[in-house]
């Protein structure tokens, strides 16, 4: 139980210490008090060193973690409400400890490839969210001379596909267009987020798969349909293009392990490269995966176990440098598990407010240390999305977000626990470890030991 102190009304015109045996800090995990002024950090001091008149918040044995940074999230508003909004979506990002979100800028109608599009995105928003957010502008065919604008107005960087997206309005890109968009870019310091997989080997593989030759109920076939030579063949353009530019470029979503020797490559030569997997390719494996169980479409699909553990290995040795979780949520009629048909049912797992739990579960699993934790869910995004040193640490002068996180909670998932807009998730049913007791975003407490707190304080992080 949580005691008098820290359940106590939050004041944030006080000074605040939140006190834990294990607090998360840029240097580790160890005994500390953070102190919070407003809005903000100003000191990670010693355990014992709470100065009289603040609001002592005591933790006791929790875990004191900064707020999580998640750079990979499908919101859908406007346009497509219906799958996903900003209240449905920071809600539950607030309930699983993320106080930051990236919106990716496909499935929203407009998709916000030019300015006017930006601009009803923010009207969307408005008074809706639960956490702070930003949004990525979009890289398609023809709209290179919107890309500087858009800079100009505060997106984060430019997300891209070089294969069919699924949506119409979202057009994928080939060397020419890239070569326009990196060269409108090159001075801007945004980053180029790409979807690494080419069309010449999906298009084989499912030229193969057709007739007799596959059964769209298993997921053997759709696994066969995505081999990991979209990946490798897309990296490979991707690093030449980069190497040339130099424009940051960042794998979104990396799923094959074949990947990674391309990757160590490119470190090597010292391009400005970065990398995330997902937290459903550090936690499934194909093998595991039932056919016609299409939640757990996605694209590039989860692969093997022997390719999940060379991701975590990848991870470790600093080649991943973070986690998100591409929530991507649709309605669940179009899922079509009634048909259980991989290649008619909506690609994408629903996720947003179990990451924490399923990754500190699978580290736990793994006799690994709670450390990795905040880099990769918090530091390295938010370096990404141009928040470095405000969001993602628990440091002097960042955002005073804060998550309080039991380590030794377990539970299984329920429809009760998904607080995204559809009940629908491949992770129902799975047992984890660690629950999210509070969230605070800057210095107020928006989620309390399963309720939320207050009013909507969100707001738009636009980048300068």
């Amino acid at each position: 139980m949580l005691s008098a102190s820290l359940s106590g009304e939050s004041n944030v015109s006080m000074s605040q210490a939140f006190r834990s045996t294990r607090v998360l800090t840029p240097q580790g995990l160890a005994p500390a008090t953070v102190m919070v002024e407003g809005e903000r950090i100003v000191e990670v001091r010693g355990w014992a060193d709470v100065p009289s008149g603040a609001i002592l918040r005591d933790l006791g044995d929790f875990v004191l973690l900064p707020g999580l940074v998640d750079t990979h999230v499908h919101i859908n508003e406007p346009g497509r409400t219906e799958w996903e909004g900003f209240a449905t979506a920071t809600r539950a990002a607030a309930a699983g400890g993320v106080t930051t979100l990236v919106d990716m800028p496909l499935n929203c109608v407009p998709e916000t490839i030019d300015v006017t599009a930006l601009e009803a995105k923010r009207a969307a928003a408005d008074g809706k969210a639960w956490v702070d957010w930003a949004a990525w502008g979009g890289v398609v065919r023809g709209n290179a001379d919107a890309l500087q604008p858009l800079a100009k107005a505060g997106v984060a960087g430019f997300k891209c596909f070089l294969i069919h997206s699924g949506i119409d309005g979202f057009a994928w890109v080939d060397e020419r267009d890239l070569c326009l968009a990196m060269e409108r870019l090159r001075d801007s310091g945004l980053p180029l987020l790409a979807h690494a997989e080419v069309a010449g080997p999906v298009d084989a593989a499912t030229a193969r798969l057709k007739g007799d030759r596959g059964d769209w109920r298993r997921y053997s076939t759709w696994l066969a349909s995505r081999p990991d030579e979209a990946e490798t063949e897309a990296i490979a353009l991707l690093i030449r293009l980069c190497e040339k530019f130099k424009v940051p470029l960042h794998i979104v979503h990396l799923s094959s392990a074949k990947a990674l020797p391309l990757i160590a490559r490119a470190r090597d030569h010292g391009l400005p490269l970065t990398v995330e997997t997902c937290t459903h390719y550090l936690w499934f494996a194909a093998e595991e995966i039932a056919d016609g169980a299409t939640e757990f479409k996605c694209a590039p699909p989860i692969r093997g176990a022997a390719n999940r553990e060379a991701l975590w290995g990848a991870l470790g040795a600093g080649l991943i440098d973070m986690v998100t979780t591409d929530h991507s949520p649709c309605p669940p009629e179009m899922k079509r598990r009634d048909e259980g048909r991989w290649d008619t049912a909506w690609g994408g797992v629903a996720s947003l407010g179990l990451a924490l739990p399923v990754l500190w579960t699978a580290i736990s699993r793994r006799g690994l240390r709670m450390d990795g934790l905040g880099d990769w869910m918090g530091a390295a995004p938010a370096r990404l999305a141009g928040l470095a040193g405000r969001k993602g640490v628990l440091a002097a002068g960042a955002d005073a977000d804060l998550v309080v996180f039991d380590p030794d909670a377990t539970w299984t998932v329920a429809t009760g626990d998904l607080h995204f807009r559809h009940k629908l998730s491949s992770y129902l049913g799975a047992e984890l470890r660690g629950r999210v007791v509070e969230t605070w975003l800057r210095g107020e407490r928006v989620f309390d030991q399963g309720e939320w707190s207050g009013q909507p304080l969100g707001r738009e992080l636009a980048r300068a």
